[in-house]
């Protein structure tokens, strides 16, 4: 059926339209115009089932992917945190608490370094957007009483596995607790959501600079995919002059932790982590600081 030109389009009313340029001003701590995030995604998939990445067409019992995509936990994860200890980089582990049963000195690593961990649903094998109210209010509160109970606290974030909603997911996530998500990739800025339950943060995750559609979908080289970090890097650094942005960096350990995606991947974060005016941070933070500003009164509603 065609929508009448006339006609207002459905929409979402989770936030209003504000160009980047017509925003209250800030810093992030210490001066800061640009704040940069690394997103780790630790996953776990079901064998024999279910949805996730693919190297080549399988199928079911589908080893060759299966197995690919379990490298990261054996080995690429590993890799990947020996290089973010080298460069002293703070990371968001976003974590399947399927990991919990399948590998759990992995996530033990990740909280013995000081990641932040953000709820990233129970598997990537499925998603939830076909759930009923109730079945998707219990996902959500079982990830985040999960995670609180194996690693001693709560998630403040989540990352729903394939970015797929309900309707009703940022009303259910402020329900639960939750503070910020990382599925709306909208905008350079925090957004405020608004929900049934609260406020909601909007903290921007990649689309572009994440791997999984750099590598996968348009099937860029590690070089390439480094050349594409370096170029949002500099661009963002020079948009930050004229008001504070956000970048995320989002890696998948199966996919950078390749050896020969590795090594571009640690010549741009090297770089990354030699700049002296940003902030190198995570979501959490970057949530902690909106809502500084929003108290304050210097963000709206």
């Amino acid at each position: 059926m065609t929508t009448p030109a006339h006609a207002p389009l459905p929409r979402h009313d989770r936030f209003d339209y504000t160009p980047i340029h017509r925003r209250p001003d800030f810093c992030w701590p210490g001066g800061a115009r640009l704040a940069v995030y690394v997103a780790v995604n630790h996953e776990h998939f079901a064998f024999g089932a279910g949805l996730g990445a693919r190297l080549a067409p399988g199928t079911e019992p589908d080893v060759l992917n299966h197995a690919w995509r379990e490298y990261g936990n054996r080995v690429g994860a590993w890799r990947l945190m020996a290089l973010l200890d080298q460069l002293g980089l703070p990371a968001a582990a976003l974590l399947n608490t399927a990991l919990y049963d399948h590998c759990p000195e992995l996530v033990a690593a990740c909280v013995a370094r000081g990641d932040e961990l953000v709820a990233h649903g129970h598997t990537n094998a499925d998603n939830q957007s076909a759930l009923a109210p109730e079945a998707e209010a219990a996902l959500l509160a079982a990830c985040r009483a999960r995670i609180a109970a194996e690693s001693g606290r709560a998630p403040e974030g989540w990352l729903s596995p394939w970015i797929a909603e309900t309707p009703r997911t940022p009303d259910l996530l402020a329900a639960a607790g939750y503070r910020y998500t990382l599925n709306w990739c909208h905008d350079d800025q925090p957004t405020r959501l608004r929900t049934a339950a609260g406020p909601l943060w909007a903290i921007p995750y990649p689309q572009e600079a994440n791997d999984i559609p750099a590598v996968i979908a348009r099937q860029m080289t590690g070089a390439q995919f480094a050349e594409l970090l370096a170029d949002q890097f500099d661009e963002m650094r020079e948009q930050s002059a004229h008001q504070p942005l956000v970048m995320g960096i989002a890696l998948h350990p199966y996919l950078v932790g390749q050896p020969h995606r590795l090594r571009p991947l640690r010549r741009v974060l090297a770089r990354i982590a030699a700049a002296d005016d940003v902030w190198l941070t995570t979501p959490g933070r970057i949530a902690a600081h909106m809502d500084a500003l929003a108290a304050e009164g210097g963000w709206p509603l």
